[in-house]
């Protein structure tokens, strides 16, 4: 008898929103995102999310996310920036993703 145990993904995510308030689907959209980067590496402890707006004047020019991501011994900083806010979340995941495979990569070696 094969029993696969799957161990539970208990990244704790915070998202933070300066000067205008995120809607409900922005929030899950970037809770789905960050959550698979534990199928990448399992050892991320938490991330902060900061959403923000780009101005120029008081025109909006782009809309600005900072993710951090916590991993025992090292701090992940991704910054990108887009017209969406979810183009700006996928950009900040990519971006996390090579980092979190530099990082694994270095611990193998």
């Amino acid at each position: 008898m094969l029993i696969l145990k799957r161990k539970i993904m208990s990244m704790k995510i915070q998202i933070q929103s300066v000067h205008f308030h995120a809607d409900q689907s922005l929030k899950e959209f970037i809770n789905k995102k960050l959550s698979k980067l534990e199928t990448f590496y399992d050892k991320i402890i938490d991330s902060d999310v900061v959403l923000s707006l780009e101005q120029l004047n008081t025109q909006v020019k782009d809309k600005v996310v900072v993710i951090k991501a916590n991993i025992p011994g090292n701090t992940l900083i991704a910054k990108e920036k887009s017209k969406k806010f979810e183009e700006a979340v996928d950009l900040a995941v990519d971006s996390l993703r090579r980092q979190i495979d530099k990082v694994k990569t270095k611990n193998k070696a």
